[in-house]
């Protein structure tokens, strides 16, 4: 043991941040269930700010906590045959088979981590199901603050998450990772789902902040994690395009929380390190056979973080890189941003164009950054009444406020 420092509750709350998770996924692996492992890790935590303070901390904090939760749970089982004696049989199934945990080495550890994706996201499941249990298990998020992000109600999210650890029960799902025949589709969901965290972090879908960074930073670190621990050209270009996007993060808002487009940007304020992490990611990402959609976000997105100015995009390369995505991803959202480059490239009135073709299709018409798209090239070319309806048409449905401010200081701006 550890002396005792002086204070052990400040080292206990640390740890909880810090390791919660990855005890977490050892003991869902050593106790077979969530419920239980989940009682065990608030068991093991109540018993180290028990003893701690008299024993000091171990050390090895976190070997202590899985063994302690491990034993807590078991001996609570005993206590439970008095009642049920299918209790007894689980608890002398636990004790036989569990190994030590004190005997794990880290990278056994993290693979208890990516198991734990894997079951989060596991193909029998709903998507809503996969992104709740993801960021409840995986990111340590309340279902209040899981809610809030998705607008929906506390009570959807914990049904979610009680029914998708009900069908993982009674299905048997094994806590372990998917065999090689069928990584290919377990791992899109894993990114998919990845993906989706980032998102909402990087543009809050409701509320008075634009950006979330506790799910920017989960979704960076869980990415961190897969490419660690698996060798894939997509699980490189998320976590390229995931670095790249999050290096603005500084310069994308004033201190008021104000929304600053890309090219008001103080550049000065990018992650450079980040930056060329990412690029790096993208160009390894690009050797392989075949290159898939997040790749081909990340090299746009490399495009935009590599131009010294604004002036200097090369938007040529990222229309090319638009109409690669929109072959291999077909969608409305991808045309949209395509349209815009191309507005870019050759001037307003073909992105204009553009976009009124995809809305007059009847795809996008509740769409707030179709009609901003819109406004801001009408803006350019002064004409300036079809800016304001169409600015005012983005307002209408935008439900986040920074986007709401800037939505209507760009009315404001404009001539009458």
């Amino acid at each position: 043991m550890q002396n005792s420092p002086p204070n052990v509750k400040a080292a206990i709350d640390y740890l909880y941040r810090a390791e919660s998770r990855r005890v977490l996924a050892t003991l869902i692996r050593v106790l077979g269930q969530f419920e239980l492992a989940e009682e065990a890790l608030h068991e093991a935590f109540a018993a180290a700010v028990k003893q701690w303070p008299e024993e000091g901390i171990p050390s090895n904090p976190r070997a202590w906590l899985v063994s302690t939760g491990r034993f807590k749970i078991i001996d609570r089982l005993r206590r439970d045959a008095r009642f049920d004696a299918a209790q007894n049989d689980i608890a002398a199934q636990l004790e036989q088979e569990s190994i030590d945990p004190a005997d794990q080495t880290d990278d056994q550890i993290d693979d208890d981590r990516l198991r734990l994706i894997f079951i989060c996201c596991h193909p029998s499941l709903a998507q809503e199901a996969q992104v709740a249990m993801t960021l409840r298990e995986i990111c340590d998020l309340s279902t209040e603050e899981i809610a809030s992000a998705f607008l929906i109600k506390p009570t959807t999210v914990a049904q979610r998450i009680v029914r998708a650890k009900a069908k993982i029960k009674n299905a048997g799902i094994p806590y372990e990772g998917p065999p090689a025949s069928e990584l290919p589709a377990r791992l899109e969901s894993v990114l998919q789902v990845v993906y989706l965290i980032f998102n909402e972090g990087y543009a809050a879908s409701t509320g008075n902040d634009l950006l979330r960074p506790d799910f920017t930073d989960e979704a960076i670190r869980l990415g961190q994690l897969l490419n660690q621990l698996i060798d894939d050209a997509e699980v490189k270009g998320l976590l390229a395009m995931m670095l790249l996007h999050n290096a603005r993060r500084d310069a994308r808002t004033n201190e008021a929380g104000d929304l600053i487009l890309l090219e008001d940007q103080d550049r000065n304020l990018w992650d450079r390190n980040a930056i060329e992490e990412g690029t790096s990611l993208v160009r390894q990402a690009l050797t392989a056979e075949s290159v898939g959609t997040y790749t081909l976000q990340a090299a746009i997105a490399a495009a935009h973080a590599n131009a010294r100015t604004y002036r200097d995009t090369n938007w040529n390369e990222i229309c090319g890189l638009y109409t690669f995505l929109l072959q291999a991803t077909p969608s409305p959202v991808v045309e949209l941003n395509r349209a815009v480059a191309i507005a870019m490239r050759d001037g307003p009135e073909d992105g204009i164009k553009l976009i009124n073709e995809i809305l007059q299709r009847g795809e996008l018409t509740q769409y707030h950054l179709a009609y901003a798209a819109k406004a801001d090239l009408y803006r350019r070319l002064d004409r300036n009444e079809e800016a304001r309806r169409s600015y005012l048409d983005a307002l209408e449905l935008a439900q986040q406020e920074p986007e709401r401010r800037y939505l209507q200081e760009r009315i404001n701006e404009l001539p009458r």
